[in-house]
């Protein structure tokens, strides 16, 4: 549409200056040549009684208005600028302050002690990465400097796509032939796992897919594997999944009991247990029982269970990666009473 308009818009000076070829035009010509303006109706009324010499004023006020506007998205250029500027040195500074804090003793400046040099990397990483404060000397309390400024830029790289054959409907060669012939790339994610695949590049929504919609797979991390491959649940046991939404870990649970015995799956969130309950019928696991307790009080509902996963409610700082918000919303004391709980 934007190229017919422009070709329009070409065509009409054409016919406009055809007859200026080789020769000046008049300013009576001139003026019939001119592109008329079209008024909106009522226009007629409004200039009535207006002499011909009388010219449209812009009012101070607009133009003080214009003036504020573009003195404004100048500021903003220039802000923009010195912002870009600016992280090229912020992390150049924090990169040495890190260098000297690894060999203290022979690097550091007379005047500066340790502690100024860490507050000075800490707000640093601030205006650099967008972490609020409290998060930040968290990081640095866990970590050596060297570190926490690893973890941080980790945090900045996205993570692979990763998804965990289903074992009670298919098996992982079948179901990676039959996404490579939709048109994915991937690969097992490592030998440690006969069940995960890593994603490269789809030409079909991976969450989509017929083959995801008939429970053969499910997104989930590798991370979240390894708790149910340590806790290693055996058929026919009865075992408790205490905080299992959206139900990751506990179909993972499911698949190696071979959909024998009694599996408990528990949230505090009702609301969350919708997708829990969803992904079970999607994924055809049949011995679970699904429940809404608070999992302090699971021992006055339940007597005995062979095995039980606790995956405790957390801050959400391994997934940074996946969502930007935590590293401005989650706090020291955030932490702190998550880790009580």
């Amino acid at each position: 549409m934007d190229d017919q308009a422009e070709e329009g818009e070409a065509d009409l000076d054409e016919m406009a200056f055809d007859d200026m070829d080789g020769e000046e035009m008049g300013e009576d010509e001139l003026d019939e040549v001119k592109t008329p303006h079209i008024h909106p109706a009522g226009y007629q009324e409004k200039i009535e009684g207006r002499s011909d010499t009388e010219e449209e004023e812009v009012p101070e006020h607009d133009i003080d208005n214009i003036d504020t506007n573009i003195e404004g998205k100048q500021d903003k250029a220039i802000a923009d600028m010195l912002k870009k500027e600016d992280l090229g040195l912020i992390n150049m500074r924090i990169k040495e302050n890190i260098k000297i804090l690894s060999n203290f003793k022979e690097l550091r400046q007379n005047d500066k002690s340790r502690t100024e040099y860490l507050e000075e990397i800490q707000a640093d990483i601030c205006n650099a990465f967008d972490y609020n404060p409290s998060l930040v000397e968290m990081i640095f309390n866990l970590f050596a400097p060297s570190e926490a400024l690893e973890f941080i830029e980790a945090n900045e790289n996205a993570r692979p796509l990763t998804i965990r054959t289903n074992t009670l409907k298919t098996k992982r060669k079948d179901l990676a032939k039959a996404l490579i012939q939709r048109g994915v790339q991937l690969d097992p994610i490592a030998e440690w796992s006969k069940v995960g695949l890593k994603i490269y590049e789809s030409q079909v929504p991976i969450g989509a897919t017929p083959e995801y919609l008939a429970g053969h797979y499910i997104l989930q991390s590798p991370s979240s594997f390894l708790p149910v491959m340590t806790l290693a649940p055996q058929p026919n046991e009865r075992v408790l999944d205490m905080a299992a939404a959206p139900g990751g870990k506990t179909s993972y649970i499911a698949q190696l009991m071979k959909n024998t015995g009694v599996l408990v799956a528990n949230d505090l969130k009702k609301e969350r247990l919708k997708s829990t309950n969803a992904n079970m019928h999607r994924l055809g696991v049949q011995n679970i029982v699904i429940t809404n307790y608070d999992g302090r009080k699971m021992p006055n509902i339940f007597k005995k269970f062979d095995r039980c996963l606790l995956d405790a409610p957390c801050t959400g700082l391994g997934v940074i990666s996946r969502d930007a918000s935590i590293k401005v919303q989650k706090t020291w004391e955030d932490c702190r009473k998550l880790s009580h709980l």
